[in-house]
């Protein structure tokens, strides 16, 4: 007999501590299936006789427990031992009293309590609410009021196309709203007369967002008369859009302090910390036209911000994201805290591709990450000068095959 097979009460919170965490969202709107039933432990004769010591202090710490909770006891007529009474099971009427086993019963009222005032306002939460749990048992009274302000202005205003800021709600702040965008977006929209869950914030709350600005750094003096002498310029996306800027050499990099240390080069422009909002580059007029490089982080982020890129503009070169730069950087390599979720990218060539499933099977190490800052600058800007030459160099397309070769792409879509 181990003393596995005998449930103490330590044993019982612990597998109720389990069941609280997988069960709790399903149990605040009505769910389980009640009372609850745990085994604490079967014996036989034999089995007694052989750890009399454990048996007694078993049956004595459920004499001893103060508990919610009913313990069936039973009645054993054993030919040794005599007559013993044992406890067999013990059963929990309803979660409240798994709450009060787990030390979790102030934070299960609040849910409660909260669950129940939010639905009686808006029945439909009823289907969003139990995957905030967290929100329902450890706001604070402040945080959850405010949290009820919000959401009922929002019901009464859907289309104000206000600027955050600009809501008039008690308590209110920007920061405030702006750490929990997905949770009112997922509120707001189960609430919206057509259901609305899964869509954007701004979309659901019908607030107007504020513009997207797109940072470009202006290469060349010529380029930067024709917008009034500005080398370092932020706008949204639709006015750069508006600017004439012929460049023929268009630079795209993820940090914005590596844009910034660019200096000049005729007919260049350098585009700054898009991410996965690179789309906007086909906004540019100049882009069509421009030979494009690429320059990320090399992660599997990086490669699939190149990929996106890529299926807009199929001439895009990627710039030191090679393994040879890999490796000659392993000192400073990092790791990325999640990789992209694909298995393969479409718009790869295939030493890219080659590339990326490597970084994703971490032939290397685990989760490889080489932030494009860390390259020596003196041998990024060289490496950024040699493509930029042989681009001006060329009046004609042909720079394309004349520094890197026709591309072998694994898959290309077109645009």
């Amino acid at each position: 007999m181990s003393k596995r097979q005998l449930k103490y009460p330590e044993d019982v919170r612990k597998r109720l501590l389990t069941a609280w965490v997988r069960n709790r969202s399903h149990w605040l709107v009505g769910g389980g299936d009640w009372p609850m039933a745990l085994p604490l432990g079967r014996l036989t004769q034999s089995e007694s006789r052989l750890r009399l010591d454990s048996v007694s202090d078993w049956v004595r710490a459920w004499q001893d427990h103060k508990g919610p909770g009913q313990i069936e006891w039973q009645e054993k007529r054993w030919s040794v031992l005599g007559r013993q009474i044992l406890p067999m099971r013990l059963l929990l009427p309803s979660a409240d009293d798994v709450a009060v086993w787990t030390g979790e019963d102030r934070r299960w009222a609040a849910a409660r309590s909260r669950f129940t005032s939010l639905v009686e306002r808006w029945p439909a939460l009823a289907t969003v609410l139990p995957k905030h749990f967290d929100v329902l048992a450890d706001y604070s009274e402040q945080d959850f009021e405010r949290l009820v302000r919000v959401l009922i202005w929002f019901d009464a205003n859907p289309q104000s196309h206000l600027l955050p800021r600009q809501l008039p709600v008690q308590g209110l702040d920007s920061k405030w709203l702006e750490a929990r965008r997905g949770l009112v977006a997922d509120f707001v929209g189960s609430i919206r007369p057509c259901d609305m869950r899964g869509r954007g914030f701004f979309e659901v709350s019908g607030l107007r967002p504020l513009p997207n600005l797109v940072r470009i750094n202006i290469l060349d003096a010529a380029l930067r008369e024709r917008v009034g002498g500005i080398r370092d310029l932020a706008a949204p996306i639709d006015d750069l859009a508006q600017l004439d800027l012929p460049a023929r050499c268009l630079f795209v990099v993820e940090n914005l302090q590596t844009g910034l240390a660019f200096d000049d080069l005729k007919s260049t422009v350098v585009v700054m910390g898009l991410g996965y909002g690179i789309d906007a580059l086909q906004k540019l007029r100049f882009a069509d036209q421009a030979a494009i490089f690429y320059w990320g982080d090399f992660d599997t982020h990086g490669f699939a911000i190149l990929s996106r890129a890529r299926g807009f503009f199929p001439h895009l070169k990627s710039l030191m994201m090679d393994e040879s730069t890999l490796l000659r950087y392993r000192d400073l390599w990092g790791e990325e805290p999640t990789q992209h979720a694909g298995e393969s990218l479409p718009n790869l060539s295939e030493a890219e591709l080659a590339t990326y499933r490597d970084l994703k099977q971490h032939r290397w190490r685990f989760s490889v990450r080489l932030e494009q800052e860390r390259i020596s600058w003196p041998e990024a800007w060289s490496k950024i000068k040699e493509a930029h030459s042989m681009v001006i160099a060329d009046r004609t397309t042909s720079w394309e095959s004349n520094l890197f070769g026709k591309p072998q792409m694994a898959s290309m879509t077109s645009r």
